[in-house]
Formats: C-alpha cells, sequence, structure tokens
C-alpha cells in the first residue's frame, strides 16, 4: 500500500460508546487494539450521573481516546438522534477532558449487535441487557479497523467548547 500509515492503529486503549435514551453501552479494546470486548451498560436516563459514570470508567481503563457512535440515516444525514448524541459527547469531551473524545458513524451498529446476539443464542430478553454494550462492540472494531485501513484516526474529533 502506498499509504504508510495503512496497516497501522496507534497503540493504546479506546473506549467505545453507544449512547441511547435509556441505557448507554460501553466496550473498551486491549492496549494493541486488535480486539474490542463489553465493558457495562450505563443507565442513561439520568444524563450526569451516565457522565460521572462514563469519566470514572475512562479514568480506570485510561484509554487514548474515547469513541462515541454517532447515529446516521442510511443516507448518511443526521436527524434528531445525532445532534442529540453530539451535545452529549460535547459534555462527555468537557467531563474526560484531556482524553479525546471522536464521534464515529454507528449506522446499523445496533441492528448488527442484535443479529450477532440472536445467532449466539442469545434469548431477546437478555438480549436487551446486553445488546448496547454489543453495539459499542460493534463501533469500536469498525473504528479500529477503518484506523487500520487508512493509518488514521477513525471519525471526527470533537472539539471541547467551555
Amino acid at each position: 500500500m502506498d499509504d504508510q500509515g495503512a496497516g497501522a492503529v496507534r497503540r493504546g486503549r479506546r473506549i467505545a460508546v453507544d449512547v441511547g435514551d435509556a441505557r448507554i453501552g460501553v466496550a473498551s479494546c486491549d492496549p494493541d487494539g486488535v480486539l474490542a470486548t463489553p465493558v457495562e451498560t450505563v443507565p442513561g436516563r439520568d444524563v450526569p450521573a451516565a457522565h460521572r459514570r462514563l469519566a470514572a470508567l475512562v479514568e480506570e481503563y485510561e484509554p487514548i481516546e474515547v469513541v462515541v457512535g454517532l447515529p446516521r440515516s442510511l443516507s448518511g444525514g443526521e436527524g434528531p438522534a445525532a445532534k442529540k448524541v453530539r451535545a452529549f459527547a460535547q459534555t462527555l469531551a468537557r467531563t474526560v477532558a484531556p482524553v479525546p473524545v471522536r464521534l464515529v458513524d454507528e449506522r446499523m451498529s445496533t441492528v448488527s449487535a442484535a443479529h450477532g446476539l440472536r445467532a449466539s443464542g442469545v434469548n431477546a430478553k437478555k438480549g436487551r441487557k446486553v445488546v448496547d454494550q454489543a453495539a459499542a462492540v460493534v463501533i469500536l472494531q469498525n473504528a479500529l479497523e477503518t484506523e487500520r485501513a487508512s493509518g488514521r484516526a477513525p471519525g471526527e474529533s470533537v472539539e471541547v467548547v467551555i
């Protein structure tokens, strides 16, 4: 490949966040950026409490960045859900600074996660508890693959606005 950085992933753990109204799925990866694994599901209705829990996870895992899934329509447009996630990511970026926060396209991550859980025999009731974590795993795995292919950090950086 011509791109010098292609095939390489920056060394360091990352945390991925799948923001939903009721629940927030969290995943992490190993320091080599090879494998994403589920961490936990954070209750999402109390947003300040959710940010506090995510900040605690950032402190515990010491990631090089936090990746937040940005819900886009299949055509790539952004609706009310994307606006809400952008605001959430902005607050998260202020909360976890200096750790950078990046928004990455998460189209189909929840659908992929739900299909994967069903295929592995997880029933619907149990699946609701873990689908958000599984979606965060899909978001992070896709971000790592994007970085590996391009040699650049995935998505867009969330600038800290004070």
